[in-house]
């Protein structure tokens, strides 16, 4: 029965090539319809490579039944072989008469919701309410593992969005020797699991596996050249005998207690503190113990220590979660606007928001074909007031066109007349290409200075100001006479003669 078995893997390939071709081929609507189509595509694509590796065992014919078939055809009479085969499938339908046969056409059909059964069934739990079939990321539980962790800072979600993949200071207040205990580990990495599973249930068509490798390549090199951030040799530095400036670059910085202090004074006055005492010490046994756990590793000719192996596995974490996050930008910020936006809502919206998602694309189908043209009607969009559409195709409610004053038009004639709709789009273009773009056609280079400004004439003028009050400054200073009184204080000469009037000189 080899060729037999080999002609139902051929057709079982070309079954899985047609079912991959006739989702293609379309373009769903919904976000929610097209994870479906891409899941059933990998899951057609792992089917096809298991025939595949399959049908290579029955070519390669190790035991050589396959051979002999083959000869028992070409040499005997075919039909007693027919026959033959013949009988041992009828055999087998004697002895086992309620076995199921696989239809592959049905098997592989595109189902769509008239036909009884969801065509969405795959990922209808995959993922929370707060990922919205994969356009946000849900941090939440994790969020308060962070807050869970010892020495951490009190964050808000927003915040914790934007450094959750960051782990060195200032973001991260976490210290070196404080990441080798359990719940940290544990931490990071259901981080980087959650964000791994985020991607391959967003993005079930991409090649992960092999992005994954890049990612373990990288944290490689990194790592045998100390160029892990939070991980390198600068980082394993006890503390310089002489005071450091670190932090915001104005002030001392102390490296024992990892605090910056603006007054020199109160710098030399911490140094004799018990907190800075305890900190120096601890800071300094931690670095004799890591000295003599690394020569008893050598001289033991263990090679790397426990220690060393954990701090590698946590800065793997580390660097993967980096890794991902900049894969997961554009989730990122949309998760961001998406957090913001909700904060502005009550907890009623809120639910009704998310019941017309799961709503959305589970409405009945036409039964037949007399509803085709009642549907096509639905589909068409009641918009009198022209209102703008949301992600999903519908125009945003009123009351939030209201809100954001959307119906507001703010032109700019630096923008060649462009009109911005609501105040929160004309704020934001003055950051944009276009606006930049602008100025910079008009001779202006510094276009921080320009905020608020629309019109090119005010533009002109004002940098026209700007270049008259630099020029000014600049010659100004040239001239100014310098007067020095009796004790040797230099000051401008219409300070002297001022404080002279007074008889303050």
């Amino acid at each position: 029965m080899a060729l037999e078995e080999e002609r139902g893997a051929l057709e079982m390939l070309e079954r899985l090539e047609q079912a991959i071709s006739d989702r293609v081929g379309e373009e769903p609507r919904h976000i929610r319809d097209r994870l479906n189509r891409d899941h059933q595509i990998s899951g057609f694509l792992s089917r096809i490579q298991e025939q595949s590796e399959r049908l290579l065992d029955i070519y390669k014919d190790a035991e050589g039944a396959r051979t002999r078939e083959i000869q028992s055809i070409s040499t005997g009479d075919p039909f007693d072989e027919f026959y033959k085969q013949l009988g041992e499938i009828k055999d087998f339908h004697r002895r086992y008469p309620n076995e199921p046969v696989e239809n592959l056409e049905r098997a592989f059909k595109r189902r769509v919701p008239g036909e009884g059964e969801s065509a969405t069934a795959e990922v209808d739990n995959m993922f929370t309410g707060e990922e919205a079939f994969g356009k946000f990321l849900d941090l939440t539980t994790l969020h308060e593992d962070y807050l869970n962790l010892p020495g951490v800072k009190r964050l808000s979600y927003l915040q914790y969005l934007d450094t959750f993949d960051i782990f060195t200071p200032p973001q991260c207040p976490i210290k070196r020797p404080e990441k080798m205990i359990d719940q940290y580990f544990s931490y990071v990495g259901r981080l980087a699991s959650y964000l791994e599973d985020f991607l391959k249930r967003t993005r079930p068509l991409e090649d992960l596996s092999r992005r994954f490798q890049l990612f373990d390549e990288d944290f490689e090199k990194a790592w045998e050249a100390n160029e892990v951030p939070g991980w390198g040799l600068d980082a394993q530095v006890v503390g310089p005998a002489a005071p450091m400036t670190e932090g915001t670059g104005e002030g001392i910085w102390c490296p024992d207690c990892e605090k910056e202090f603006k007054n020199d004074n109160v710098y030399k006055n911490h140094l004799n503190g018990k907190k800075h005492i305890k900190a120096a010490e601890a800071k300094k046994g931690g670095a004799t113990e890591n000295g003599e756990n690394g020569r008893n590793g050598h001289v033991n000719g263990k090679g790397p220590t426990v220690q060393k192996f954990k701090e590698r596995a946590i800065a793997e974490r580390e660097f993967r979660i980096h890794k991902l996050a900049t894969t997961l930008q554009s989730e990122r910020s949309d998760t961001r606007i998406n957090v913001e936006r909700k904060q502005g809502m009550t907890e009623r919206e809120r639910q009704m928001e998310l019941d017309a998602l799961f709503a959305e694309s589970t409405e009945l189908a036409p039964r037949n074909g007399d509803d085709e043209s009642e549907s096509d009607d639905d589909e068409k969009i009641y918009n009198p007031l022209k209102l703008p559409l949301a992600w999903d195709g519908r125009p945003i409610p009123y009351w939030l066109y209201k809100l954001h004053g959307l119906g507001v038009e703010f032109p700019c004639e630096i923008c060649g007349n462009f009109v911005y709709m609501g105040r929160r789009a004309f704020d934001k273009h003055f950051n944009e290409a276009r606006h930049i773009y602008g100025l910079k056609c008009l001779g202006i280079t510094n276009t921080t200075l320009f905020r608020e400004i629309t019109g090119i004439e005010d533009a002109l003028k004002l940098w026209d100001k700007i270049l008259r009050d630099k020029k000014k400054e600049k010659t100004g200073g040239e001239n100014i006479v310098q007067m020095e009184d009796a004790e040797g204080n230099v000051m401008p000469e219409k300070v002297y003669y001022d404080l002279q009037k007074q008889g303050l000189l």
